[in-house]
C-alpha cells in the first residue's frame, strides 16, 4: 500500500512583466490563505535576489508574516541559500520565525545555484558546498541551547549563545534541496528531510534520485525518520484547450530557472528575461516528463507516477508561475485540493 502523501505549496514571487511588489506581495498571501482553507499542510518561500524572477530575499521574514494572516497552515523556506548568510544570523532568525508563528516553522535550507547572486554579494559559487557544511554545523550547535564556539575555514568565533531559542525542539525540521547524488548523500547521513526536483527536472531524474536514496549506507534507524518530497508546476482544469497557454507561463519559470542554474542568464535593468533553449521539450513532452497538468483525472495519474518514480511522503505544488493570473490560481489550487489530493490520502 503506498504511502499518504502530505500537500504544500510553493511560492517563488516571480512577476515576468515586474507588477508592483505590493500586488506581488498581497497575491502571496491570498495563496496562502486559499491554500490554509483548503487543506494544504504547508506554505514554502523561495528566496533569490536583483531580479524580478523572485521578489522574495528573506523567506523567513514572508513566512512569518504569512503565519500572521493564517490560522494553522505550516509556513517554511523554500529554501534559505545558506551559503549567502552567517549562519548565526541565520539561526537568530529561524528561532525568532519559529517563535512567532507559534511553532508552525519548517526550513528548507540549500547551498544555491545563481553565479548572478553570489558575485553580486561577493560570494563565490565554487565554494558553496564547503560553506553550507559549515553553516549546517553551526546551526545544529546553536539549536543545542549552550553556548558553542567554532573554528573552521569560513567561520570563526568564540563562545555564543543563541537567544532565543526556537519553540520546536531542538529545532523545527530541516529540509534540503539538492539535486546532484553527492548533496543527496550528504542530506540524508545528516538525518535531514530531502527534497528533489522542480522545474527543468524530468521523472527519470527523480527515479535516479531515488535509486541513490535507496542505495546508501545510511542507518536504517535515520533512514525511516527521513521524508522525502519534490516540487512539481501543477494546474488542474476541466478545460484542456486551456493548457496550451498555460504550459507557454510555466516555461518562463523553466526558462529562467536553467539560464540562471547554467550561467546563461540575461537579467536587463532587473527584468529576468526568459530565453528558449535550443531542443526545448514540446507541449506534449513536459505535460509527460515535468509537469503534474490537465483535467483532476490526469492530474491524478501523472502525480501517480511522480510518487512512484519518487516514493514520497510530500509533495509540493507550484500553482503560480509566470504571469499566471490570480483567479486561475485560485480556481487550479481550489480543483487539486478537491479532486487531487484525496486520491493520495
Amino acid at each position: 500500500m503506498s504511502k499518504k502523501i502530505e500537500f504544500g505549496t510553493f511560492l517563488l514571487l516571480q512577476t515576468p512583466s515586474a507588477r508592483p511588489p505590493q500586488e506581488i506581495f498581497e497575491r502571496g498571501v491570498e495563496i496562502a490563505q486559499a491554500a490554509d482553507e483548503l487543506g494544504f499542510s504547508s506554505i514554502w518561500c523561495a528566496e533569490h535576489h536583483f531580479s524580478t524572477y523572485g521578489y522574495l530575499s528573506r523567506p523567513l521574514m514572508y513566512a512569518t508574516h504569512l503565519a500572521s494572516k493564517t490560522k494553522r497552515i505550516r509556513v517554511g523556506s523554500a529554501v534559505v541559500v545558506l551559503p549567502l548568510h552567517h549562519p548565526l544570523i541565520v539561526a537568530e532568525e529561524i528561532a525568532t520565525a519559529d517563535l512567532l508563528s507559534g511553532g508552525r516553522l519548517d526550513v528548507g535550507l540549500g547551498r544555491g545555484y545563481q553565479t548572478y547572486e553570489f558575485e553580486r554579494l561577493g560570494f563565490n559559487l565554487g565554494e558553496s558546498r564547503a560553506r553550507f557544511d559549515e553553516a549546517v554545523d553551526i546551526l545544529l550547535l546553536a539549536f543545542e541551547g549552550k553556548p558553542f564556539s567554532y573554528h573552521g575555514k569560513y567561520y570563526d568565533f568564540g563562545e555564543t549563545s543563541i537567544y532565543p531559542q526556537p519553540m520546536q525542539k531542538p529545532h523545527p525540521p530541516f529540509y534540503v534541496v539538492g539535486q546532484s547524488q553527492e548533496s543527496v548523500i550528504a542530506t540524508a547521513k545528516r538525518g535531514f528531510n530531502v527534497v528533489s526536483g522542480g522545474f527543468g527536472v524530468p521523472i527519470e531524474r527523480l527515479r535516479e534520485f531515488r535509486k541513490s536514496f535507496d542505495e546508501m549506507d545510511i542507518d536504517p534507524a535515520v533512514r525511516s525518520r527521513i521524508r522525502v518530497s519534490t516540487q512539481r508546476p501543477v494546474y488542474v482544469t476541466k478545460d484542456e484547450s486551456e493548457l496550451p497557454a498555460i504550459i507557454e507561463q510555466a516555461r518562463w519559470n523553466m526558462r529562467v530557472t536553467l539560464s540562471l542554474r547554467q550561467g546563461l542568464e540575461r537579467v536587463e535593468k532587473g527584468h529576468a528575461i526568459a530565453v528558449p533553449f535550443e531542443n526545448e521539450p514540446s507541449d506534449e513532452e513536459l505535460l509527460e516528463r515535468y509537469f503534474v497538468m490537465g483535467t483532476p483525472e490526469q492530474c491524478i495519474a501523472k502525480l501517480g507516477a511522480v510518487r512512484d518514480a519518487m516514493k514520497i511522503e510530500h509533495f509540493n505544488a507550484s500553482c503560480w508561475f509566470g504571469d499566471l493570473p490570480q483567479d486561475k490560481v485560485l480556481q487550479s489550487m481550489r480543483l487539486f485540493a478537491e479532486e487531487v489530493m484525496p486520491a493520495f490520502q
